[in-house]
């Protein structure tokens, strides 16, 4: 028992001291340097969010004199200003309406698009999935004039129902990509045990494929569910009425509004923001696992 017990202390020392023969002084600079980085990207990506968040609870003198203080008291009044005033309230549920409804139509489309692409063989199909995700390559302000003149000849202008045919059409090569990944890391044989067994396209697409593939579907749907939410230019470009218009698009108004009133306005912005920074925060592991896992496997 004696020789086990001074066995293990030796085995840790001696790898303690090959960690600390192999941390070199070029290998610490370079450590250094690379911690040194990621800190500037975090200070560049979430410092001015954090930094307007903690200004919406100032008052005006306070954020001119201090900018970078901290708030003496966390003050909800513009908060409430904000959403009680300037239609807040009909923006939020047209930004969460127009989105969620754009989104779950088009996850569920884009899934069954996926799942025939993944596995079903038939003509033209690996052109026709290169066509499809080769949009991710187009610039989308070049759709410019092509939508909005289908808008306007669908009679669709200043209407929820015009931006909810703009945005089930927007990420159709990201999702694609990520669902067909997932769909095609399904075993072929369950397709096959399940035809063998009397189930038909439809039963083995929803009760087979589709629990299986959830991860990339959430995924998929959250990326998609954040990119409608934050879209701003046709939001703009296709209404002009509060009845119809999004969040992002209100900002503008907020910004005329409140041109010197900053609480005010950076309440504004993180009641816009926050939203979708919370949503992520919660999926961002799957997200990111997702991601990871669709590019490898496509």
């Amino acid at each position: 028992m004696s020789v086990k017990t001074t066995a293990a202390p030796r085995k840790i020392k001696a790898t303690e001291g090959m960690v600390r023969k192999q941390m070199t002084p070029g290998r610490a600079v370079y450590l250094l340097f690379g911690y040194l980085t990621l800190l500037f990207i975090v200070l560049v990506s979430v410092g001015p969010i954090v930094w307007v968040i903690i200004s919406s609870f100032k008052s005006n003198a306070a954020i001119l004199s201090s900018p970078f203080s901290m708030p003496d008291t966390f003050n909800f009044d513009a908060y409430v200003k904000v959403i009680t005033q300037f239609n807040f309230g009909t923006y939020a549920i047209n930004s969460f309406t127009i989105a969620l409804s754009s989104t779950a139509v088009a996850i569920v489309i884009l899934s069954m698009s996926s799942y025939v692409i993944a596995k079903y063989n038939f003509p033209l199909k690996n052109l026709i999935y290169v066509l499809l995700t080769i949009t991710l390559l187009v610039p989308g302000h070049t759709k410019t004039q092509p939508i909005f003149s289908l808008i306007m000849n669908l009679n669709l202008y200043d209407t929820k129902a015009g931006l909810f045919l703009v945005y089930l059409s927007s990420s159709i090569a990201s999702s694609l990509f990520i669902l067909r990944s997932n769909f095609s890391s399904i075993p072929r044989e369950l397709n096959e045990a399940a035809e063998i067994d009397g189930a038909g396209f439809f039963r083995t697409f929803w009760q087979i494929n589709m629990p299986l593939a959830k991860t990339g579907i959430f995924t998929a749907g959250i990326l998609m569910f954040l990119g409608n939410w934050n879209e701003y230019y046709f939001a703009a470009l296709l209404t002009s009425s509060a009845r119809n218009r999004t969040l992002p698009v209100s900002l503008a108004s907020f910004n005329q509004a409140f041109s010197y009133d900053y609480t005010r306005m950076f309440a504004a912005l993180t009641l816009v923001v926050l939203p979708g920074i919370i949503i992520y925060m919660f999926a961002q592991e799957q997200v990111q696992a997702s991601v990871a896992g669709s590019a490898v496997k496509g």
